[in-house]
C-alpha cells in the first residue's frame, strides 16, 4: 500500500548548480516535464540560444509561470534546472509546491566531469555564482 502511495506523489524538483554542471542534460532524464529559465532565450524556428542579460527577470517569470500551469494540470514530476545559487531565488517554486501539494526535493549538480558551460557564460560569472552560492541543511 505504501508504495502504491509514493508513485501517486506529486514531486517537483530542483536542480541547482553553476553552468556548465549538466543540470540541464540531466533534468531532462528525470522528467519529460523539465524546464529552465533558459529556455526562454532559445528560438523556437531555429533552436538558437541567445541570452539577453535585460529579459532574465521575463524568464524566470516565464519559467514559473509554465510550473504553475503544469502544477493546476498535477503532472506528476516537475523538474526545474536553473543554477539557485540563493535559496531565496527557490522560494517562488516552494510557495507553488505547497498551494498545489507538491513534495519539493533541491538537488546541487556538480560539475565533477570538467565540462564548460553550453550557456557561453564567462568564467568570471561562474566564480562570482560559486562565491554567492549557498546551502541550506
Amino acid at each position: 500500500m505504501l508504495a502504491i502511495a509514493i508513485n501517486k506523489m506529486k514531486e517537483l524538483i530542483l536542480l541547482r548548480g553553476v553552468p556548465g554542471a549538466g543540470k540541464s542534460t540531466f533534468g531532462r532524464t528525470l522528467s519529460e516535464h523539465h524546464i529552465e529559465a533558459d529556455m526562454y532565450f532559445v528560438n523556437p524556428a531555429t533552436r538558437e540560444y541567445k541570452f539577453i542579460a535585460e529579459k532574465l527577470r521575463n524568464a524566470h517569470d516565464w519559467c514559473q509561470d509554465v510550473v504553475d500551469t503544469w502544477m493546476d494540470d498535477s503532472i506528476h514530476r516537475i523538474v526545474v534546472s536553473n543554477t539557485f545559487t540563493q535559496e531565496w531565488e527557490m522560494e517562488p517554486y516552494f510557495k507553488m509546491a505547497e498551494k498545489y501539494g507538491y513534495r519539493v526535493y533541491s538537488l546541487i549538480v556538480e560539475n565533477r566531469h570538467g565540462n564548460p558551460s553550453v550557456h557561453t557564460v564567462p568564467e568570471e560569472t561562474v566564480t562570482k555564482m560559486k562565491e554567492r552560492f549557498t546551502i541550506k541543511l
